[in-house]
């Protein structure tokens, strides 16, 4: 696992996203909280290293620990994910003008098209 501090928030949670592990896991926390041990059942790898992933959410604020008697469950914590997602709108827009362009373009194509089913 790659030793990098991201200097924002937007960074930080898309460094913590860039991982699939890292993604499973906020996945299965999606669900419901769970414990290191319960998060670690479909991976093959220590304890240590889904501790390490976990350290890197947290950093990202992507997850919180709680503790309850014995039982320390770690919690999804989605606020960051917010940040992402209102990044990511602008492309959406981009890509939505580019799909109605090709749209019209193929609209174009088909007229121009003798051997076009539509036209």
């Amino acid at each position: 696992m790659v030793n990098y501090v991201p200097s924002d928030r937007l960074s930080s949670t898309l460094f913590a996203l860039s991982d699939p592990t890292r993604r499973g896991i906020l996945a299965r926390l999606a669900t419901g909280d769970a414990t290191v041990t319960e998060l670690a059942e479909p991976y093959e790898m220590s304890l240590a290293a889904v501790s390490k992933h976990l350290k890197v959410l947290e950093t990202a604020g992507l997850v919180s620990r709680g503790r309850e008697a014995q039982w320390r469950p770690c919690h999804l914590e989605a606020a960051p994910l917010r940040d992402v997602f209102e990044w990511l709108e602008s492309y959406q827009r981009f890509w939505d003008r580019s799909l109605d362009t090709l749209a019209q373009y193929l609209k174009v194509m088909q007229r121009q098209d003798p051997d076009s089913k539509d036209g």
